[in-house]
């Protein structure tokens, strides 16, 4: 039976990372995956979403094209071309994957993995022993516990769709929901989002909500709030969602998003004596390390922010403790960049103006709306929303958000700004690029 020193369970970002690492550090190391090698982010998350974001986006630039001097009409567009393209690009990237384990010396093993004990892992018939294992599975989508919610779309399947959907209704408030409304409806496609709450986006700050939920019916997307599902029947080709309003809505792509479980229930973990926390996840202290002590945990299993850098950044800083004697490695969670890729897009870093508040934080606020100058010739009706959050007594900037063109990439070196400390000073002294979006944030007053 073959014995490692590091085994790892799951090769999404975070095992693979921290199985990569294990193994520079002379630690001998295996991999157990059953679906192709990248996990979630590279087959059914972050990549695929982002190429057909990138897809979504060129309609508004045909449009506008007209505006700047082109002599320009929106061309057909052909929906399997583009899953052909992006199912191209991805198994480029699960080549990279399997030769960054092999060049590193981690040996992979194809199929689902089970404890059988604390020690011993089955992976389809095939048993080993490890003296420390790491479980990096990730997460799966949630589905509607009504009737006909199992005629609903995920995520999972989104990306596989066979066909061009004409109508759709996404079902859900999180991040998913709006990012796969908003590529939806930039292909062309008839989108109502339907959810539960007054509001999507729960644990953003308020303006970013309010300002997306307009901006979304603005341009054309059915925003249904207070609507609950409360059945999915068949209609021939079309489903028809029925829902507690008494409103019916009928598509030929019903789409549930309605959040993310860990992806435990075939992995045996009663059989190791694993604990589970409150919310269903596997339960770590800050090492990872579960009840079990040479059985740790990272990424979306457990309960810390459920995003690929971190569970990189966990996997990595793990397998420095565990083999290069590391000891105080440790991951900072604080100012975590986050972004949303709806329609505009979205960029948040630090505490909201609410979460400030709740928690008694004396705080100053900073507001700028504006039109990009993108905009301006094209005479697209959109805004830009900014908005700074300032401890009083400090000066620090705790908070900084943007929804609007180019979000994404200018949040990333404010995030370094903020883990530095910086105040709304060195922001008011730094020198404006302009004309940019960006310069806003150090021209507010």
């Amino acid at each position: 039976m073959p014995h490692y020193d590091y085994f790892v369970i799951g090769a999404g970002s975070g095992g693979v990372r921290s199985a990569r690492i294990a193994a520079s550090h002379g630690a001998k190391v295996g991999i157990a995956e059953k679906a192709p090698l990248g996990g979630t982010c590279v087959n059914l998350g972050c990549v695929p979403k982002k190429l057909m974001a990138y897809a979504a986006d060129f309609h508004m630039s045909f449009e506008d094209a007209k505006g700047y001097g082109w002599d320009s009409t929106v061309p057909a567009f052909d929906w399997n071309t583009l899953i052909a393209h992006k199912d191209k690009e991805i198994l480029r990237l699960n080549g990279a994957y399997e030769n960054t384990l092999t060049n590193a010396g981690v040996e992979i093993i194809r199929g689902a993995a089970r404890f059988l004990d604390a020690k011993t892992i089955d992976i389809e018939g095939q048993h080993v022993t490890a003296d420390n294992i790491l479980i990096a599975v990730g997460g799966t989508p949630h589905r509607l516990d009504i009737p006909g919610g199992e005629m609903m779309a995920t995520s999972d399947e989104f990306f596989h769709w066979p066909k061009p959907p004409q109508k759709a209704v996404v079902v859900g408030g999180g991040y998913i929901a709006v990012e796969l409304a908003h590529i939806l409806h930039g292909l062309g496609v008839d989108v109502t989002l339907l959810y539960r709450g007054e509001l999507f986006l729960r644990g953003f700050d308020s303006d970013l909500r309010t300002h997306l939920a307009q901006e979304m019916i603005k341009s054309g997307v059915n925003v249904v709030f207070n609507c609950n599902p409360t059945s999915v029947e068949r209609a021939g080709d079309e489903f028809v969602i029925s829902t507690d309003t008494g409103e019916s809505f009928t598509c030929d792509l019903p789409l549930c998003c309605t959040g993310r479980v860990p992806n435990i229930s075939s992995l045996g973990l009663d059989k190791a004596g694993i604990h589970l926390d409150a919310g269903g996840f596997i339960a770590v202290n800050e090492d990872k390390q579960t009840n079990i002590d040479h059985i740790y945990a990272v990424g979306d299993v457990t309960n810390f922010p459920a995003l690929t850098p971190v569970a990189i950044a966990d996997g990595h800083a793990l397998a420095d403790r565990l083999f290069n004697q590391q000891l105080d490695r440790r991951v900072s969670y604080n100012n975590i960049a986050t972004v949303v890729f709806s329609q505009p897009p979205i960029g948040t870093i630090g505490l909201s103006e609410d979460d400030a508040r709740a928690q008694g934080i004396e705080i100053k606020v900073y507001k700028s709306s504006f039109r990009p100058m993108k905009h301006t010739l094209a005479n697209r009706d959109e805004r830009t929303l900014m908005k700074l959050v300032v401890e009083t007594q400090t000066d620090k900037v705790i908070g900084c958000h943007m929804i609007g063109l180019d979000a994404p990439e200018i949040m990333q070196g404010f995030a370094v700004a903020m883990n530095m400390g910086a105040t709304k000073a060195d922001f008011d002294r730094t020198m404006a690029i302009h004309p940019t979006s960006a310069e806003e944030f150090v021209t507010m007053r």
